[in-house]
């Protein structure tokens, strides 16, 4: 049986600072509470100077979040999504805008530096469908433990109820991948534990999972392969920052 101690994914060149430099953890900045309120977090509890820590958990996260955005982008423009029903087009586009927003708010609280704007994924991502499945799968997977992690060890109750408010969201987005995995004809999808799990039922957690990663860095490390090409890395998405929410296609929910 796989053993989730294992490494999830393989490791480029591209190591764990200069991860966090590109996302702009590399100095401390203000957290506005006024931003933090309107992701309907309670931003007047929050202290306005986040840690060193913290940055590094909100700078990787911004990375994720555009890694995020360059994956439905591409997904939401291929022929695969092409073959998905009406219904689950209108959950992806939904899924690419809060994606987006999340980016947004990070971009925000980590001095306003935008992150990289291309991203690499899986040879076969896009166009195979068992493969383009199997990766969306480990990549919502690893956004749900790096929040969940950020519950953990963010430094104020602010940032800790977003990090889990965030994380919701990831996991809605991991249902409907595997909801439309069935859709396709799939039996099975490979996710962040590298073990086929059966398609259905789609919600198969009974508690969120963070697969053994124990730290942000362990996260960095497993995302590290989308940052720059490789000969497994071929397939490139661009990412773009631009965003007007106003144009998105939901409604938020009000703050608390």
């Amino acid at each position: 049986m796989h053993s989730l101690e294992e490494p999830v994914l393989a490791v480029t060149g591209l190591d764990r600072r200069q991860f966090l430099r590109g996302a702009g953890a590399a100095s401390a900045t203000l957290i506005a509470g006024g931003l933090l309120a309107g992701c309907g977090g309670n931003g007047t509890s929050a202290s306005k100077t986040a840690s060193t820590s913290d940055m590094q958990i909100l700078g990787a996260a911004k990375i994720a979040e555009a890694l995020a955005v360059s994956m439905y982008t591409a997904f939401n423009a291929s022929a695969i999504f092409e073959g998905v029903g009406a219904s689950d087009q209108a959950y992806f586009a939904a899924a690419l805008n809060e994606e987006m927003f999340h980016y947004n708010l990070l971009k925000g609280a980590t001095g306003g530096t935008d992150a990289q704007t291309t991203y690499f994924f899986p040879t076969g991502t896009f166009t195979d469908t068992q493969t383009t499945i199997n990766v969306m799968t480990t990549l919502e997977e690893a956004f749900v433990a790096a929040y969940l992690i950020g519950v953990r060890d963010l430094s104020t109750p602010s940032l800790r109820v977003l990090a889990a408010q965030i994380m919701g969201i990831e996991s809605d987005h991991r249902t409907l991948i595997r909801t439309v995995a069935g859709d396709l004809g799939l039996s099975t999808t490979t996710g962040l534990s590298g073990m086929a799990e059966p398609a259905s039922p789609p919600n198969n957690s009974v508690y969120e999972r963070t697969f053994s990663l124990t730290s942000i860095g362990q996260v960095v490390t497993a995302l590290t392969p989308f940052l720059s090409a490789s000969s497994s890395h071929s397939v490139s998405a661009p990412f773009s920052p631009s965003f007007v929410p106003s144009n998105a296609n939901l409604v938020g929910n009000p703050p608390d």
